[in-house]
């Protein structure tokens, strides 16, 4: 994974890059039409460099991978999934800035 960058998972990559995974895992829903997608985009990957080693972050495209959108309920664009061994922990619907990526991270950590 480059550094800064978030894994780019389908469908088909969720169980295995998601929920199997120990530890926390952050994924980001989004689509390539959505305006507060890519106004967060930069935040995401700075959090993803400030965190690098500690968690793992990936984002999946709603529009192309509605088995899982479905699956976790997505209604709106972007959310944000945070799972911890393969567990639903916290999900926030709208755009977060870095310091509130890491705020919820910082929670769930202690």
């Amino acid at each position: 994974m480059p550094i800064g960058k978030p894994i780019n998972i389908a469908d088909d990559d969720f169980e295995r890059e998601v929920l199997q995974k120990e530890g926390i895992v952050v994924v980001d829903f989004w689509a390539p039409w959505c305006g507060p997608c890519h106004t967060m985009a930069p935040a995401l990957e700075a959090f993803v460099a400030s965190n690098s080693g500690k968690i793992k972050v990936c984002k999946i495209d709603a529009d192309d991978n509605p088995k899982t959108a479905e699956q976790y309920e997505i209604r709106s664009l972007p959310t944000v999934v945070f799972f911890k061994d393969g567990q639903v922990i916290e999900t926030h619907v709208g755009t977060l800035t870095q310091p509130g990526l890491q705020a919820k991270l910082d929670v769930l950590l202690e």
